[in-house]
């Protein structure tokens, strides 16, 4: 069912806004390119007021999923529901969408506040009506003070919060960001990345967020879909990712510096590099010589090279090695990830199993 929320934009002392906000429901998707398939048999629900990252690898089919969302393309079959209403072949411009694209898309011949009025003048809103929206949802994301500017007299960061402002001066039932990030420089990524997550929990708005970046994604989701090949791999909570990836493609994206893998006893055996440890007994995991170390801020990072295998593992900056030491590094039973050697699904096993 569909229903209105009302919120308040950032100044508490405005007018309250109403923002629609519900359910999305992915029912076997499929999306084929020339018979390529790009999406495959994808179903899944987007809560409402969550806010959901599509994550994967170039070619993954995360982009393509927004873009059915945004009903940009058309499936080749499956449905999209937003709350209960079908909107598979609904057009694009008819589904309340916003959508804000990693190049901002702004017009440079407009100033900031009718860059975010120009929505609301292709809907034919009155002029005074708009402009009061815009500048109310121009406070929401901060620029207000900038609404006089070009675009070409803002940062990156700034043009960002122009495009989030525009996508949601329309009260859309849904956001959708695709690499909304990609342009910025680190500082900036993260201080927008911050502020994303914090328009989207003022507004309460359901928001899908595309990103190859998996820090992106584990920092400000509520849940994330790792997508492979144009399937959803896994889909649960960030830490619950982390911490028991599904199978050897979760746990070799998700975690930086990279999960180390050998094969032990019938496995493959996955060791994320903070769960190893240096140890003087004999009883490690792993013998080897260390053949590179680097300062990595509070961590040193170590690689012990061991037969055929390379391994990483991250110690204290304090620790005292050097390159050609003989280590062994040790690890807890609970911290070992076992995975199937034929299928990489995973699977539950105790040492003494």
């Amino acid at each position: 069912m569909r229903y209105y929320k009302t919120l308040i934009f950032a100044s508490k002392q405005d007018k309250d806004l109403e923002v629609l906000f519900l359910d999305i429901h992915i029912k076997n998707l499929v999306m084929e390119f020339n018979k390529n398939r790009a999406i495959d048999n994808m179903s899944a629900t987007i809560k409402d007021g969550e806010l959901v990252s599509l994550l994967g690898p170039s070619g993954c089919g995360k982009s393509t999923t927004l873009m059915l969302l945004a009903g940009l393309y058309k499936p080749t079959s499956g449905q999209i529901l937003f709350g209960d209403e079908d909107v598979t072949n609904v057009e694009a411009e008819d589904r309340g969408i916003g959508m804000v694209f990693q190049n901002y898309a702004l017009y440079p011949h407009l100033s900031v506040l009718k860059n975010i009025m120009f929505p609301l003048k292709m809907q034919k809103i009155p002029k005074e009506e708009a402009k009061k929206r815009a500048l109310e949802v121009a406070q929401l994301v901060e620029i207000d003070h900038l609404i006089d500017r070009k675009p070409g007299q803002l940062s990156g960061g700034q043009q960002q919060r122009v495009a989030i402002a525009r996508a949601l001066v329309k009260k859309p039932k849904v956001l959708l960001l695709d690499e909304p990030l990609s342009n910025l420089d680190a500082r900036l990524r993260l201080e927008m990345r911050e502020e994303i997550r914090r328009i989207q929990l003022e507004v309460g708005i359901t928001a899908i967020f595309v990103t190859h970046d998996q820090e992106e994604a584990m920092s400000i989701s509520d849940r994330v879909m790792l997508m492979h090949g144009g399937i959803i791999q896994q889909e649960s909570k960030p830490q619950e990712m982390y911490k028991k990836p599904v199978n050897e493609f979760v746990a070799k994206f998700i975690g930086s510096p990279p999960i180390n893998m050998i094969e032990h006893d019938g496995y493959k055996v996955g060791m994320r590099p903070e769960d190893l440890y240096l140890t003087d007994s004999n009883d490690g995991i792993v013998s080897g010589e260390l053949i590179h170390l680097e300062t990595i801020g509070r961590d040193t990072l170590i690689k012990v090279k061991s037969g055929e295998n390379m391994l990483r593992a991250l110690v204290g900056a304090d620790t005292v090695v050097a390159i050609g030491d003989k280590v062994n590094l040790g690890i807890k039973e609970a911290d070992k990830h076992y995975f199937d050697l034929t299928t990489g699904e995973r699977v539950e096993r105790r040492e003494d199993s």
